[in-house]
């Protein structure tokens, strides 16, 4: 949501800058990154106010260890898809509604393509931390074997 308030042109520095907020080595770490890139960015108090209202949120991750967080932010597949159809969408004017859901079925195939097999690094990694979270533990091992 806070992209909205930053210009096209300080998107890709923006979402830099904010990579290192998220993917911090620690909560300590984190809380710094994130001052420091309040100050690189007062030029967009929009962008700062959505994260400070829900930095609550980007705390809780840190609840966790670095492989779980490093799956939770790298996999929104739903925001992955409604990408891709932007971008086979963005170029043309369909004739009419069928046109559409052909390009879409088509993006659907290829994407299925792509991803069919795909696997989570470090999977052991990620196992053993979800299994030391008594809350995860129980659900953890009903899908993990």
């Amino acid at each position: 949501n806070s992209i909205k308030y930053v210009p096209s042109k300080d998107y890709k520095a923006f979402t830099q800058a904010l990579r290192k907020v998220y993917s911090a080595p620690s909560l300590k770490a984190c809380q710094n990154a994130f001052e420091s890139f309040k100050q690189q960015w007062t030029a967009y108090p929009g962008a700062i106010d959505v994260w400070e209202r829900n930095f609550e949120h980007v705390e809780q991750l840190f609840d966790y260890g670095s492989a779980i967080r490093k799956i939770m932010y790298t996999t929104n597949a739903v925001e992955s898809i409604h990408s891709s159809f932007r971008k086979v969408t963005k170029k043309g004017a369909f004739p009419n509604e069928n046109a559409l859901l052909k390009v879409l079925y088509l993006r659907i195939k290829e994407l299925e393509t792509k991803w069919e097999g795909g696997r989570i690094q470090n999977w052991a990694m990620v196992r053993n931390q979800l299994l030391l979270h008594d809350e995860l533990k129980d659900r953890a091992l009903r899908y993990l074997e």
